[in-house]
């Protein structure tokens, strides 16, 4: 514990015992504040001058809304490195620390006389994890982005708005976000992986392969609405999906159903009063629903619109339909939910209060939320620097490791995790080297594993669950439970995602759990947290993201029922991020205390806090976040513009006057860059439609490609629109292998798909184990971890208590392989 903790009054938390140095400025400063919320001692290192973050724009008089809503339980420290001072100062931080995260680039560093590979020379135990756009190495590696550049080369863009109309750029900065929270997961597991080896790793984090893994990855888990189909296999538009969580018109706005399970679906025939048209049995099933959508919309439409959004929503609950108002940003702030949670918390700055999204992840319910708001500059000097003399130095190893070690080797994971915010969390973990073996059952089966072609293993399971076994247990029996209490006794780690008090009901409570096996760690995510009065409540991700305001600014400015979020999965892989990040943070806990833990995962909350700075920016001037939708001052060009070729397109997206200069010589009209019509921020706006005609002559004349390695070579943001099966081949994912490439023994493809969260030194690639059958290892996992004689598993399995799968003989062998 820090002396800053203890002079706080403030338990020990999982992290307190880590120190982070942080060289970030306006992108992955998240990555730290993750850290820092979890109670690691963040010394944030910036320049005598200040950090540019600073005044990043929107200001707010003088304050920098990003800087305080992305430095929060962070310390400060100015330094001037081109001094002698300045650079003793900073070695001795770096001598005392256990991570270094920096944002800076190799070029930014060495401008500071700080070079990484000097530090990990003199300093083997340190973690240093570099982000940066497109990573150190590959062919765009000197290109520049932003949110949008990102969205549009990880086939994002592509998959967003609908079909006909041009791509809509998401809301938001989910793209820079994601990358921190790579960088945080990536800092961690390696932190971990140094308290075994005593070793420390260097972690290379691209902004473009982490929105390629977490916003919406064309090769990974995709929603039970999908019916098991691939992202990759759908049409080359904007697909044609908005029957998978559709949002109907009421009296006072929009709601959004999910009707997904049989279970559901009898829900909406009852609330409907039994209608003759929809009477068919078969429209329990999905795709049957799905082929005559729009008669069953048409039916809903009219059956809500005179009701009230709140009438909705509790008719939905008493019939058990997963449904949600559909808010705007600006409500969020005073939904009930939100206020008895207190997801939001008020900070004083010098400029005012300013209302943010109070952290995002629960330990052992307490909340890791704002503790202390951004220093100022050089806040902490004294105290920092008075402090260095006394600070403990850590004790590095004068060899490295004799081979690459997978972090989390020896660590057996229980996961009840279904579909994707479960299920992912954990393949995060398999991947890292956990032993994970998935409960599961035929009687509740994982929503992942429906499929609308009758396959034993679709390519989203095979993804999806990939390096992991499976035991069929029938937890509802009191045989089952009492198994799964034998299995909780030699594990380390328990995973779920079911509607808060589902586990309370079979008998398997935390606080059962703990007095089965004290060092166990449960790790729970659900749509809107543990509790609140939403917290029984069905969700799935589109419900989040409706109830976030994130649904109500991913639409066309031409419509307000031009909603466009359907095709993502986002926030489920981020939370799942977010749950690993907590239960590797309990097993750092549990080596100094022997004790486990619980971490509570509210997926609301993960899209709350990746918005911190848009939620605070429209708690001071509503309305901005529906004008900005990122953030981001406004200038021109931003956007998306048509390229030759049909439905080829590419984002450009300036920052400032300099990105103008640029752009207009590569136009060909540098006499632009001296135009009063265009010489500031404001003035290109005001003549946008005359801005975006000149580009618009440019880019269609030219390949989407071709256009943007004009544009990147002039130090243009720029980013073409790929498709999913672009990027197998794109030359900068192939040459960073981006992807890992796998076969499944049931699955008539190859599959590639992600590969480690960051390119590391000391972590190895992930294996490649296929994904089981639902109980496919029963039988070896109920001999070797429950002592079951053959006989008593055949008496188990009669009886409905265990159950297993065993695939086809002709496969079986490269199932064990």
């Amino acid at each position: 514990m820090t002396s800053r903790q203890q002079s706080a009054g403030i338990d020990p938390l999982p992290l307190s015992e880590v120190r982070v140095i942080e060289l970030t400025d306006g992108s992955g400063e998240t990555a730290a504040r993750l850290l820092a919320d979890m109670g690691a001692d963040v010394v944030r290192v910036e320049p005598a001058t200040g950090a540019l973050s600073r005044t990043q724009q929107p200001l707010f008089g003088e304050m920098s809304i990003y800087f305080e809503t992305h430095n929060l339980n962070k310390r400060g420290v100015a330094l001037d490195l081109t001094h002698p001072s300045g650079q003793n100062h900073f070695q001795r931080l770096v001598q005392s620390a256990h991570i270094l995260i920096e944002g800076l680039g190799t070029a930014g560093l060495e401008e500071l006389g700080i070079h990484l590979g000097s530090l990990r020379h003199r300093f083997p135990g340190l973690v240093t994890v570099s982000i940066s756009d497109f990573g150190r190495s590959g062919p765009y590696r000197t290109w520049v982005g932003t949110d949008a550049v990102h969205y549009a080369l990880s086939s994002l863009l592509s998959r967003s708005g609908l079909p006909g109309r041009p791509p809509l750029l998401p809301p938001g900065a989910m793209a820079t976000e994601s990358a921190a929270l790579t960088a945080a997961w990536a800092a961690i597991l390696a932190y971990y992986n140094r308290l075994h080896s005593g070793v420390g790793d260097d972690i290379d984090v691209s902004v473009l392969e982490s929105t390629v893994q977490i916003i919406d990855p064309g090769f990974g888990m995709a929603g039970s609405a999908a019916g098991g189909m691939p992202t990759s296999d759908e049409p080359r538009g904007r697909p044609d999906v908005g029957h998978r969580y559709p949002i109907f018109a009421c009296a006072d706005g929009y709601v959004r159903l999910c009707i997904l399970s049989p279970r559901q679906w009898r829900g909406v025939f009852e609330w409907l009063g039994r209608p003759a048209a929809l009477s068919d049995p078969a429209l329990e099933r999905l795709e049957e629903r799905y082929s005559i959508a729009a008669q069953l919309y048409s039916i809903i439409s009219d059956f809500i619109a005179p009701k009230t959004r709140d009438a909705v929503v509790a008719e939905g609950q008493q019939f058990g339909i997963p449904c949600t108002a559909l808010l705007d940003i600006g409500e969020v702030f005073e939904a009930e939910h939100y206020r008895a949670r207190d997801t939001f918390v008020d900070i004083n700055t010098a400029q005012g209060v300013l209302r943010v999204p109070n952290g995002l992840i629960e330990f052992d319910g307490r909340r890791m939320g704002v503790r202390t708001p951004a220093p100022g500059h050089g806040e902490h000097n004294t105290e920092i620097l008075t402090a260095l003399a006394e600070l403990e130095t850590a004790e590095f190893p004068s060899r490295m490791p004799k081979r690459q070690r997978r972090p989390l080797e020896g660590i057996r994971v229980l996961d009840l995790g279904v579909i994707v915010a479960g299920g992912e969390v954990g393949r995060l973990l398999a991947d890292m080297g956990a032993e994970v073996i998935k409960i599961e059952s035929s009687l509740f089966p994982d929503g992942s594993r429906q499929s609308t072609t009758g396959d034993l293993v679709s390519p989203v399971v095979a993804r999806g669950h990939r390096n992991k076994q499976s035991i069929g247990i029938n937890l509802r029996s009191v045989a089952g439970r009492q198994l799964m209490k034998q299995l909780v006794a030699t594990s380390d780690v328990i995973l779920s995602n079911f509607k808060p008090g589902t586990m309370d009901k079979l008998g398997l409570s935390y606080a059962e759990l703990a007095r089965v096996n004290p060092r166990i760690v449960v790790a729970r995510s659900s749509a809107f947290g543990p509790e609140g009065p939403w917290s029984g409540r069905l969700g799935y991700g589109p419900l989040v993201r409706a109830a976030t305001g994130l649904s109500a600014l991913w639409r066309y400015d031409d419509g307000v029922d031009s909603f466009s979020d359907t095709a993502t999965t986002y926030p489920d892989h981020a939370s799942a991020r977010v749950a690993a990040l907590g239960v590797v943070s309990l097993l750092i806990r549990r080596r100094r205390t022997g004790r486990g833990g619980r971490v509570d995962i509210a997926q609301a909350e993960v899209i709350l806090s990746q918005s911190a700075d848009l939620l605070a920016l429209e708690f001071l001037l509503p309305g901005s976040a529906v004008r900005s939708r990122d953030g981001r001052a406004a200038d021109a060009p931003r956007g998306v513009y048509a390229a030759s070729g049909d439905d080829e397109w590419l984002v450009i997206d300036i920052r400032d006057s300099t990105d103008w200069q640029r752009l207009v010589e590569c136009l060909g009209h540098p006499s632009l860059a001296r135009d009063p019509r265009f010489d500031r921020a404001e003035r290109r706006v005001a003549n946008r439609t005359i801005i975006d005609g000149l580009v618009t002559r440019w880019t269609t004349t030219r390949t989407s490609r071709e256009a943007t390695e004009v544009l990147q070579r002039a130090g243009v943001p720029a980013g073409m629109v790929l498709r999913v099966a672009d990027l197998l081949d794109d030359e900068h994912l192939l040459d960073r292998g981006a992807f890992t490439v796998a076969s499944h023994p049931l699955v008539d493809r190859l599959l590639p798909s992600e590969n480690t969260p960051g390119h590391f030194t000391n972590i190895p690639d992930v294996e490649l184990r296929p994904a089981p059958l639902l109980g496919q290892q029963t039988r070896e996992i109920a001999e070797r971890l429950l002592n079951l004689a053959p006989d008593q598993i055949n008496e188990l399995l009669a009886a409905g208590v265990l159950e297993e799968n065993v695939p086809p003989s002709a496969n079986h062998d490269a199932y064990i392989a």
